[in-house]
């Protein structure tokens, strides 16, 4: 009898970017061995793959929420692996992340199943079966204002509807510039997201100098005040130096009652922060303690000044004078910085005030940039301030996990306290 054509279907074919698809593989032959492959393309066309091995079961079926891959880029039962495992492809720049820089058009990953096993980066089978997926960052309805209010940048994503709709300020690293996918996506799941940038944006400062917490101030104000936002007080949400100024946003701000902190620093890092007469110096880092790897990857874990040496006190951020909620996600294995240590500290500082208004999640295994489920694992990324591959840390899989469960934790976090 001849063999009926191996089908592939992804459901849904389109859907929200943290979402979970399921894969089913139809049609084999019982036992059949297939690769299956994802590609995707970023907003610059640079090309990104992935690749898993797998074997139909009795019936020529596989379901990727059930089966186990035995090979590849990821092991076991993994029903998005073949999304959080997509790196850049062999012809292409190795370390890049494969972010959106736009959130108004979505992500279309190609996933594919060839005949037999190949290993990642060699030439896979003929391909038996094929599927597009579309994932985006914006729901319909979701409306994006680009924002030049006083001093401040930046976007304001708005849910569809009346609202009024609970108000996060949301915040990224030394990256600098304007990154929306994350506040794009807590418009998708309900929030008015303000994406914040804070340097190397439009008007704003070219580098990290010195910051006045005015400008976040005046952000926090406009966020509070508009007609669509909850009050009476709104959240923040940061990672890695945009996790530090959340953090002195709660202390110093009172519209400020909810502050996620994603690896940060529990002092203030690198620039100077101002507020009135106030100066909080920044901790330096020290490039005699940085070590490169053979391949050239730079490793900086050792290099920020000791947040608990004395004669760094003035630089801690005063985080017992907070009145608001403490939400701190670190990974146990971020090699950026010494975040699990952060914590620790930051914890310690609350307690000894007799404050336990915070929650921990630590995550073994879990490297520096913890961002929204399926974002692409990325152990090494060229930093764009120093222009070389700086090590982030993490294993692929755990890390994958820790986005998948801070992301449901983040939105519990800022519901209960912004209501």
């Amino acid at each position: 009898p001849a063999r009926r054509a191996a089908s592939l279907a992804v459901s849904p074919a389109a859907g929200p970017a943290d979402e979970r698809v399921e894969t089913r593989v139809a049609g084999l032959s019982p036992g059949q061995a297939v690769t299956l492959r994802a590609v995707a393309a970023d907003d610059r066309g640079c090309l990104f793959q992935s690749c898993a091995h797998y074997r139909a079961d009795s019936r020529g079926e596989l379901h990727l929420g059930t089966d186990a891959s035995h090979g590849g880029d990821y092991t076991g039962v993994e029903p998005m692996g073949l999304f959080w495992s997509l790196a850049p492809a062999g012809m292409e720049k190795p370390y890049q992340r494969l972010v959106p820089r736009s959130t108004g058009s979505p992500m279309k990953v190609e996933v594919l199943v060839h005949q037999g096993h190949s290993p990642p980066g060699a030439l896979p089978g003929p391909v038996v079966a094929k599927a597009e997926v579309q994932r985006w960052f914006t729901a319909p309805g979701v409306r994006r204002i680009r924002l030049k209010e006083g001093v401040v940048r930046g976007s304001l994503f708005l849910p569809p509807g009346d609202g009024p709709f609970p108000g996060v300020i949301d915040m990224y690293g030394d990256e600098g510039g304007l990154i929306e996918f994350r506040s794009s996506l807590l418009a998708t799941r309900g929030f008015a997201a303000l994406s914040l940038p804070y340097f190397d944006f439009e008007d704003l400062p070219k580098v990290m100098k010195e910051f006045k917490l005015e400008y976040f101030e005046e952000a926090a104000r406009f966020l509070q005040r508009h007609p669509k936002v909850k009050g009476p007080g709104v959240g923040v949400i940061g990672t890695g130096k945009g996790a530090e100024l959340a953090l002195c946003m709660i202390t110093f701000l009172p519209e400020v009652v909810a502050a996620v902190s994603i690896s940060g620093c529990s002092s203030n890092t690198v620039a100077d922060l101002h507020y009135g007469e106030m100066t909080l110096p920044g901790l330096r880092f020290d490039m005699n303690k940085v070590s490169v790897s053979d391949t050239g990857v730079f490793d900086i874990f050792e290099a920020l000044d000791d947040p608990t040496n004395p004669a760094n006190s003035p630089c801690t951020i005063p985080i017992e004078k907070a009145e608001g909620h403490f939400l701190l996600v670190v990974g146990e294995d971020d090699r950026m910085w010494k975040s699990s240590l952060y914590a620790e500290l930051a914890i310690g500082r609350l307690r000894q005030h007799g404050k336990e208004n915070f929650e921990l999640l630590s995550y073994p295994g879990a490297g520096h940039r913890i961002d929204p489920p399926s974002t692409p694992f990325c152990q090494v990324a060229l930093d764009r301030v120093l222009g070389v591959p700086v090590l982030g840390g993490g294993e692929s899989k755990a890390h994958a996990h820790a986005q998948e469960h801070s992301w449901g934790k983040i939105q519990e976090f800022l519901h209960l306290h912004l209501g």
